[in-house]
C-alpha cells in the first residue's frame, strides 16, 4: 500500500466497523468513511478520519464517495442490517459498494458478512437460523457478487459478536463448521492484519475466539503469515 493510498470503510458508525476505524487510525493509516448520518461524523474526524455523508443504497452517493482522484487501496465493508430492517442494505449496499470499487479499480475488497453466509449455514443451529435467515440471504448474495465482480476479495464470516474489548484470541478459519464468539475488537485486528496479507487473497474465512467455540471440536487454524 502506498502513503497516499485511502482505506475506504463503510459502516465505521457502530460495531464492527467503529472497531476497525480505530484500529486504522491507531495504525496511522488513511481512513475515508462513508457515514449515512452526521452524528459521528465529527467524532471520526477528530482521530484523522476523511467522512463522506452518504448512503450506501445511493449509487450516486457510493459512487461520489469513491470515484475521486485520491486512489483507494481497499474497501472494507461491515454494512449489515437487522432481522427487522424492511429494506435491508447487506446486500443492495455492497453491491453498490463493489461496483464503485471495480470501477476504481481498488485493489481488494474486505467484506465482513457472518457465519451462516453461504456454505457456513450447517454451522448454525435451526433456531438462529429461523431468527437470521433473512438477513444471511442477503449476505449470500452480497458474497456472491464479490466474487463474481473480479475483484481481489476477501469475505471475513465472525461468528457471535461481543463488544468487550479484544482478547488477542481471535483466529481465522476456511472450516465452514466451525461456531463460536468473538469480540467485535478482535474482528478489527484480524481485518488489519488482512489488508497486507496476500494469502487472505480471494479466500472465504470464518473468525471467532478460540476460547469461545460452541462445542469443542478440532479445526485448521488459517495463517496469516
Amino acid at each position: 500500500m502506498t502513503s497516499a493510498s485511502y482505506i475506504f470503510l463503510a459502516g465505521a458508525s457502530r460495531g464492527v466497523g467503529r472497531e476497525i476505524a480505530q484500529y486504522l487510525t491507531a495504525q496511522q493509516l488513511k481512513v475515508k468513511a462513508l457515514l449515512r448520518t452526521a452524528a459521528v461524523a465529527a467524532e471520526l474526524e477528530k482521530t484523522g478520519i476523511q467522512v463522506v455523508v452518504g448512503d450506501a443504497l445511493n449509487v450516486d452517493d457510493v459512487e461520489r464517495a469513491i470515484l475521486t482522484d485520491e486512489p483507494i487501496h481497499t474497501v472494507i465493508s461491515t454494512i449489515g442490517g437487522l432481522p427487522t430492517d424492511v429494506e435491508k442494505p447487506d446486500y443492495p449496499g455492497n453491491r453498490n459498494l463493489i461496483d464503485a470499487a471495480v470501477k476504481a479499480g481498488v485493489q481488494k475488497f474486505i467484506l465482513i458478512s457472518s457465519i451462516g453466509a453461504g456454505n457456513s449455514v450447517a454451522a448454525l443451529s435451526p433456531q438462529v437460523l429461523a431468527a437470521l435467515g433473512t438477513v444471511l440471504v442477503e449476505k449470500d448474495k452480497a458474497e456472491q457478487h464479490l466474487i463474481a465482480s473480479g475483484l481481489t476479495y476477501t469475505i471475513i464470516r465472525p461468528g457471535g459478536l461481543k463488544s468487550e474489548p479484544a482478547t488477542g484470541n481471535g483466529v481465522l478459519t476456511e472450516d465452514p463448521q466451525i461456531i463460536g464468539s468473538i469480540n467485535r475488537a478482535d474482528v478489527a485486528q484480524l481485518v488489519g492484519r488482512c489488508l497486507n496479507s496476500n494469502r487472505t487473497n480471494n479466500k472465504i474465512l470464518s473468525a471467532v475466539d478460540r476460547n469461545m467455540l460452541f462445542g469443542q471440536r478440532e479445526f485448521a487454524e488459517f495463517s496469516l503469515e
